[in-house]
C-alpha cells in the first residue's frame, strides 16, 4: 500500500490549505510501552487487549538512547502509556531510569498489574524526580466503568488509585466525556467518590472524548489554515501537543517517533527514528483526532 506522508496532505479534500502545526520544542516525550494490556476495552483508542503486538513491548535497552536524545534537547518530562505498561517486564526500571532524569507521568488502568507490583514501585518513591501516576476511572459508577473494563475493574481501579497515594506519589484520574454532558455535575459525582475512598476532593481529572478505536474513518470537519488563524492564537497553537511533544513507540523491532500520542495508527505521522528529525517535522491537522484537539483542547499531557 501506497504510504501517504506528511508532504502528501498539504491541501484539504476542497483544496484549501490544511491546518498545521510547526514544532516549537521538545518539552515532553512520551513513550508507549505496547499495546498488549490486561484488559480488552472495546473503546480503547489504541485496540489494547491481551497479548495484542500492534505495537510491541519496549525495554530498558530500547529507550534510553532516546531519553538520553531527549535530555539533550532539553527535554522537561517523560511520559508512559499503553496498553498497560505495568505489564512490561522492564518498565519498573525504565521507570527508574527516566525518573533519575526527569519528573514522569504513566497512565495506567491501576488494577492487577499495579496492584502485584506495589513492593516494586514503592521503591520508586526515593527517584530523584517525582512520578505521577493518571488512573483511568470512566465513570463515577461501578456498573457503568465495569461495563466496559469488566467485572470488578472499578473496586481494582480504586484500589490501585489509593494506595499509589499513600505511597505518597501524585495522582490522577482519566474520565471518559460526552458532548452533551454537564462537566460540573459530572465532576461533583468524582469528587464526591474520592471523599468516600479516603482521597483528597481535588484530585486532578482529564476529561477525553471518544476517540474510536485505531484505523477508524471518522468524519469530522477538515481543519484548514484559515480555521487555525481564526480560532486560535499563536498562544493557543502553541498548547497543540504536537507542538511541544512527540511519542516514541516499537513498531517491528525498531523505535520510531510519532508525531503525538492520538496517531499512532496512521503512518503518515511516523517522523523518524530521532527526535531531532522529529522535531524538524511540519505536522498537518489530518488525522480525525486532530479534530478533538481543536475543538475540545483535547491533550494526553498535564503540562
Amino acid at each position: 500500500m501506497l504510504r501517504i506522508r506528511q508532504q502528501d496532505l498539504q491541501l484539504t479534500t476542497s483544496g484549501e490549505p490544511r491546518g498545521y502545526i510547526d514544532p516549537h520544542a521538545l518539552e515532553e516525550l512520551w513513550f508507549h510501552t505496547g499495546t498488549a494490556c490486561n484488559l480488552a476495552c472495546p473503546f480503547c483508542l489504541e485496540g489494547s487487549k491481551p497479548g495484542d503486538d500492534r505495537l510491541q513491548r519496549v525495554t530498558l535497552a530500547d529507550v534510553r538512547p532516546l531519553m538520553d536524545e531527549a535530555i539533550e534537547l532539553g527535554v522537561q518530562q517523560f511520559s508512559f502509556t499503553g496498553g498497560e505498561p505495568f505489564i512490561v517486564k522492564d518498565f519498573v526500571d525504565i521507570l527508574a531510569y527516566a525518573a533519575s532524569l526527569r519528573p514522569c507521568l504513566v497512565l495506567t488502568n491501576g488494577t492487577d498489574p499495579v496492584l502485584k507490583r506495589l513492593a516494586q514501585i514503592r521503591r520508586l518513591r526515593n527517584a530523584a524526580h517525582p512520578i505521577s501516576f493518571r488512573i483511568s476511572i470512566d465513570w463515577p459508577d461501578r456498573e457503568r466503568h465495569d461495563a466496559g473494563r469488566g467485572a470488578g475493574q472499578f473496586d481494582k481501579a480504586l484500589a490501585g488509585l489509593r494506595a499509589l497515594h499513600e505511597l505518597g506519589f501524585p495522582v490522577s484520574v482519566a474520565r471518559q466525556a460526552e458532548d452533551d454532558e454537564n462537566e460540573a455535575a459530572v465532576e461533583r459525582r468524582y469528587r464526591t467518590l474520592f471523599v468516600a475512598q479516603g482521597l483528597p476532593a481535588d484530585l486532578r481529572i482529564v476529561a477525553f472524548p471518544d476517540f474510536s478505536p485505531p484505523g477508524a474513518q471518522r468524519q469530522v470537519p477538515e481543519i484548514t489554515t484559515d480555521c487555525m488563524t481564526r480560532y486560535h492564537t499563536e498562544a493557543s497553537r502553541r498548547a497543540f501537543m504536537c507542538a511541544f511533544s512527540k511519542m516514541v513507540v516499537k513498531r517491528s523491532g525498531q523505535m520510531r517517533v510519532f508525531a503525538c500520542t492520538l496517531v499512532d495508527d496512521d503512518p503518515a505521522y511516523e517522523l523518524g527514528g530521532s527526535l531531532a528529525e522529529a522535531m524538524r517535522s511540519r505536522i498537518m491537522l489530518a488525522h480525525h483526532r486532530c479534530y478533538a484537539c481543536f475543538r475540545y483542547g483535547s491533550s494526553c499531557s498535564e503540562r
